[in-house]
């Protein structure tokens, strides 16, 4: 079955229409957190070229921790995200503003 590319909706126009939605756009806003730490997590990793599994082994995790990071899947302890940047050779920097 091909698919007509004509047809395939970008992820930025796709974006903009969820955005008009008050209520995904409610639902956006709170989990902003974990999607900002999940971005940031992914491009630390590919930045040392590390596979999520070689992360894990220098962390002392398993790859599913790191996947379900990667996703926003999980809500991660302090302690886990400093042993995270120890392995990155980067900084933790958690706040409020």
């Amino acid at each position: 079955m091909k698919r007509d590319v004509r047809k395939l909706t970008s992820w930025k126009t796709y974006e903009k229409k969820l955005l008009k939605d008050k209520k995904f756009l409610k639902v956006a806003e709170l989990l902003e957190p974990e999607f900002i730490l999940a971005d940031s997590l992914i491009k630390a990793r590919k930045k040392k070229n590390l596979t999520q599994i070689q992360l894990a082994r220098r962390v002392g995790t398993k790859q599913p921790v790191i996947s379900k990071l990667e996703t926003a899947n999980s809500k991660p302890s302090i302690s886990l995200l400093k042993r995270i940047a120890q392995a990155l050779d980067s900084r933790l920097t958690v706040k409020f503003e």
